[in-house]
């Protein structure tokens, strides 16, 4: 019988060695498959050091607390997974208490409460049994519906509480020493140059090459309680009556430990939403830190010079921030911080950027002078789609925040005048909820369509006000797209600021207590702060949607049928406006081989949507001050006193 090579708690070390001998007296001791413990030690980094990291890849039985996984078995080889990989993705599905247990917990880790695991001998049998039918034997069929799942190393649960048996496809960890590539184990001299090529479209009105359901997902691999790579499972929405929402969520590391990461999709069927909301979740997976590459260039800024974005450009906290906030510290141009290797598009050369604007939940020591989110990062179906998606949601928030903090008189688009069908289906959605919709046409000095809704609750109640954004190249999609998203907060705002009333009640006579995304959004369900939104409230008149947009169709909007030339025309939009405009690679291992990319936009300059009152970098940067006078929406710069000092609504 193997012996523990490190201490375990007492029940966790006799349930496996007695699960160890049995399993040697029936298939030998050279033969049989090592058991290891899963849920005793942590897998992943941090914490007390794993003392099973040597055998663990090798390992075919884990034992948890309330489970034996047997596996990685069978897969077609092309994407190979080990015992490690399993560990790791099962650690990242426990809960908050033990995930901090068993990765920060120190020394002595998780403690046993009670006798569990119990390994009856019918339990034995029956893992022996499979052990024989699954590792030992052919291999049993995967049960998979799809078949991206089913060519995936599989891993087979045995509930120790009810003998239930499931299967579940498993993703190799990218970062894993044994089945991927280390960030640093191929460090390239330099980026290779970033050439964005042509894409000839099938519909040349759209941007997207396929439909979201032409990628080979496996969807059973990325959502599954035992080793999901985005999280447990997905959950149906069916209390809301406007659309169809599915999401999922997962516990990531974050900058204050651990943090809630949800991805979700609003269609008008739970099948597209569910597709959609795997595609959100592989974005965050790729964008909240680092899943292969090289390794981050560690200097000053001083040092790199021009070989660096200036972080200032992309916006840094008001003194009294840092004075403030203990979590902040100023940025420091002297000291040495991790930077990602991007690729100017302007310029055609290496840019480094921040780690910080690029992985928005990679905790590193020395780095906090900002704390950003998912600012400019898009997943696509190949470069340039990709690259899009993260401009056109760049232009989006800049231009929102433009419009409400510059308190600006927007055009308002006769909603009845889009055309197509959409539009006015969801225009009576929100008023069967009771809402009415308000339009605006949101360019400030960008050429792009950039659209802004707002949905107003008739009787002026709870869940007063609910706000939502988009850009794009067609801007019949914008106002659609826009809103999507203010039919899928509607049904619930009203609840929402039921359930807060208080807490956001004191938000709104102190905005410092607004220190979350959610608490932006929500504190607009309050009636007393519509007054803060009356540049989008008081009457105006509404005006024809072919009026509004009859030049950019005509002059501006690309109509070449090549998707290339649409990344083009947005980027060469903002280089006439002053910005630089840096792509930075952020595409997994696992997304290359669904036909994925993801990559962080950085647009140095433009306003970038921040949460929490006391972080808003938007508030202290030079463009809100200009901008609207540079788009001929006034005719002097904002002065301090005029600007809208209340938090944004953007959701």
């Amino acid at each position: 019988m193997s012996a523990a090579p490190g201490l375990l708690p007492q029940p966790m070390e006799e349930a496996r060695a007695l699960l160890q001998a049995g399993l040697e007296a029936r298939f030998g001791a050279g033969a049989a498959p090592r058991v290891v413990p899963v849920g005793a030690a942590g897998a992943d980094a941090g914490g007390a050091p794993d003392p099973w990291a040597a055998v663990r890849p090798a390992a075919r039985v884990h034992l948890a607390a309330s489970a034996v996984l047997l596996g990685p078995w069978g897969g077609d080889g092309g994407a190979p997974a080990c015992g490690r990989c399993l560990a790791v993705r099962w650690q990242r599905l426990r809960s908050r208490s033990e995930r901090d247990a068993l990765e920060t917990g120190g020394p002595d880790g998780p403690r046993p409460a009670g006798a569990w695991p119990l390994l009856t001998g019918h339990v034995r049998d029956t893992v022996h049994a499979l052990c024989e039918a699954l590792l030992h034997g052919p291999g049993a069929a995967p049960p998979a519906e799809h078949p991206a799942d089913r060519a995936l190393p599989q891993v087979t649960r045995l509930d120790l509480a009810t003998l239930l048996v499931r299967t579940y496809p498993l993703l190799a960890d990218p970062l894993c020493p044994h089945c991927g590539t280390r960030p640093g184990s191929e460090e390239p001299d330099g980026t290779p140059p970033l050439v964005l090529a042509s894409r000839p479209k099938p519909d040349p009105g759209g941007y997207r090459l396929r439909p979201a359901s032409a990628y080979p997902l496996p969807t059973e691999a990325l959502a599954n309680p035992v080793c999901g790579a985005l999280g447990a499972g997905t959950w149906n929405d069916v209390t809301s009556s406007t659309t169809a929402p599915v999401a999922g969520s997962v516990f990531v590391r974050g900058y204050a430990g651990l943090h809630d990461v949800t991805w979700s999709g609003q269609e008008n069927s739970f099948a597209a939403s569910r597709r959609l909301a795997f595609l959100e979740g592989l974005e965050r997976y790729a964008g909240t830190r680092r899943r292969g590459g090289a390794a981050p260039v560690v200097a000053s800024y001083d040092a790199l010079g021009e070989k660096a974005v200036d972080p200032a450009e992309c916006g840094l906290y008001a003194p009294e921030t840092y004075r403030d906030d203990p979590a902040v510290e100023p940025f420091d141009p002297a000291r040495p911080i991790p930077w990602e290797r991007g690729w100017s598009l302007r310029d055609g050369r290496e840019v480094l950027v921040p780690s910080r604007l690029v992985y928005y939940s990679a905790p590193v020591a020395g780095d906090a002078f900002v704390f950003e989110c998912s600012n400019g990062c898009a997943i696509g179906g190949c470069l340039e789609e990709a690259v899009l998606g993260g401009l056109l949601e760049l232009v989006e928030r800049d231009a929102f925040l433009n419009g409400w903090y510059g308190a600006a008189r927007l055009p308002r688009i006769d909603l009845g005048t889009v055309g197509g069908p959409t539009a006015p289906a969801m225009v009576e959605r929100a008023a069967l909820q009771g809402y009415d919709v308000l339009a605006f046409d949101n360019r400030i000095d960008l050429a792009v369509p950039a659209v802004t809704v707002v949905g107003v609750r008739r009787d002026g109640g709870p869940g007063t006000l609910s706000f939502a954004a988009a850009a794009s190249l067609d801007p019949r999609s914008a106002v659609e797209g826009a809103l999507s998203e203010v039919l899928s907060y509607i049904p619930h705002l009203a609840r929402q600021t039921a359930e807060r009333r208080a807490e956001l009640e004191a938000m709104a006579d102190d905005f410092r207590l607004v220190r979350h995304l959610k608490d932006h959004p929500q504190l607009y369900g309050l009636p007393r702060m519509a007054r803060y939104a009356r540049a989008y409230l008081e009457p105006s008149e509404a005006r024809p949607f072919g009026e509004l947009y009859e030049g950019w169709e005509s002059r501006g909007r690309p109509r070449t049928g090549d998707l290339r030339d649409d990344v083009a025309a947005v980027g060469d939009e903002l280089v006439r406006a002053g910005h630089d405009v840096i792509v930075v690679d952020q595409t997994s291992p696992e997304q290359e081989r669904m036909g994925l990319r993801t990559v962080s936009a950085v647009v140095p300059g433009l306003l970038p949507i921040d949460f929490g009152w006391n972080r808003q970098r938007a508030l202290v940067m030079p463009r809100l001050r200009t901008a609207l006078r540079r788009g001929g929406h006034r005719d002097a710069d904002l002065a301090e006193a005029e600007l809208l000092r209340a938090p944004h609504p953007f959701p």
